[in-house]
């Protein structure tokens, strides 16, 4: 099946690393661009602009970029996950086993090897398919290095190098994962205290229309129409970008079970939209009897492929602006399927997991609006594209 990068040990589950072309959405906003944050106005250092590759076998659910890491600097290409907070990539330490562009750590005069082994096991997997048993596994060794991202670098960058890898991982393009967590770390954080504003802004499209790019430290206005409307993180300071939602209407349909208060997390590493079982259910109820679980690979849904493009499946979900007022951030028909099943090509899996415990929005949202990442702010923005 399709991969993704995703959800990490911010909340105690272990790192995550994760058809059609999308319509561009446009979507009324209700509140206007909050003011600036005063870090904006006092700049050390300029925003700068990383381009970002599309990638998940057409169904644009994935993007990463590159970074510089060592002296004299090698390209590492990562993937920008909010889900997460550490930098972790192939290395030579790895061998044979990551078919991925690799670091080798000993061409670098500024690289300290910080002796410690880890191992992360995934919890939702690298693709839009569930987790069986390990078979999303990393081994890691620690270390800090110069990294650099836009030209922009900070020394003494805690890393890890990926010294194992099981072969699920074996079809990524990149190399590893650059955490963008709700409290800056690594080399966002370095460049905070260097004096960059402390956000960053993700414009994610589809292969067909390109150019999707991550702003650091600023906002390009020129890839929305409108204002941004924003809306607070939950009181209390966490790793998670996380926003309580009120409600969610598929067809501008709701129902009992789809009107309970529930927090859900927005990570650009994880391609797809995981909720738990019953409001999963709830959910494909009002999209179509015939979306049904797919034994094969449990948690996820599906329905015979020549039936996508009959239905309609607008899932919105309502949020409230700092201002007050409710929102919806609205994920299109287009996304309904995100391919078909390895064991059955005339099935296609449908856009929701269901994961117990956990709500998730992914990239089957976030490629449809230009999001802001306030770090300073405690924040997330939103516009229409």
């Amino acid at each position: 099946m399709l991969r993704f990068l995703g959800l990490c040990a911010l909340f105690g589950i272990s790192h995550e690393l994760v058809s059609a072309q999308a319509v561009p959405l446009t979507v009324q906003l209700q509140s206007r661009v909050a003011p600036v944050a005063a870090t904006q106005r006092r700049r050390a250092l300029n925003p700068v602009t990383v381009p970002l590759a599309d990638f998940f076998l057409g169904t644009d659910l994935q993007w990463f970029g590159n970074i510089s890491v060592g002296t004299p600097p090698q390209t590492v290409s990562v993937v920008f996950d909010t889900g997460s907070s550490t930098l972790e990539f192939a290395s030579t330490l790895c061998g044979a086993d990551c078919s991925q562009v690799k670091f080798d750590s000993s061409r670098s005069s500024t690289f300290v090897d910080g002796g410690r082994t880890s191992s992360i096991t995934f919890a939702t997997g690298v693709g839009v398919d569930p987790v069986v048993g390990a078979n999303y596994k990393l081994t890691l060794r620690s270390g800090t290095d110069t990294v650099s991202i836009g030209g922009l670098s900070v020394p003494n960058i805690s890393l890890f190098l990926i010294t194992d890898q099981t072969p699920k991982f074996d079809i990524d393009p990149f190399s590893g994962i650059q955490g963008m967590g709700a409290t800056a770390q690594g080399i966002f954080a370095g460049l905070i205290n260097k004096g960059l504003p402390s956000l960053f802004s993700l414009f994610l499209t589809p292969q067909a229309v390109g150019n999707a790019e991550m702003t650091v430290g600023g906002i390009d206005t020129t890839k929305f129409t409108g204002s941004l409307t924003f809306a607070s993180l939950p009181a209390g300071r966490s790793s998670a970008w996380t926003l309580v939602s009120t409600e969610v209407f598929v067809n501008g349909k709701t129902a009992s079970t789809l009107k309970a208060r529930q927090n859900i997390i927005f990570d650009s590493g994880t391609s797809n939209i995981l909720f738990p079982t019953n409001i999963a259910n709830a959910i494909y109820a009002l999209i179509s009897p015939d979306i049904v679980p797919h034994s094969a690979e449990p948690g996820t849904y599906g329905i015979a492929c020549d039936r996508i493009p009959t239905l309609t499946a607008v899932i919105s979900v309502t949020f409230t602006a700092q201002n007050g007022m409710p929102f919806n951030l609205t994920i299109p028909s287009s996304e309904l399927s995100v391919g078909p099943f390895a064991d059955d090509p005339t099935t296609c899996q449908t856009l929701i997991n269901a994961f117990d415990g956990l709500s998730i929005l992914g990239g089957s949202l976030l490629k449809h609006y230009y999001s802001v990442w306030d770090v300073g702010g405690q924040r997330l923005g939103f516009a229409a594209v």
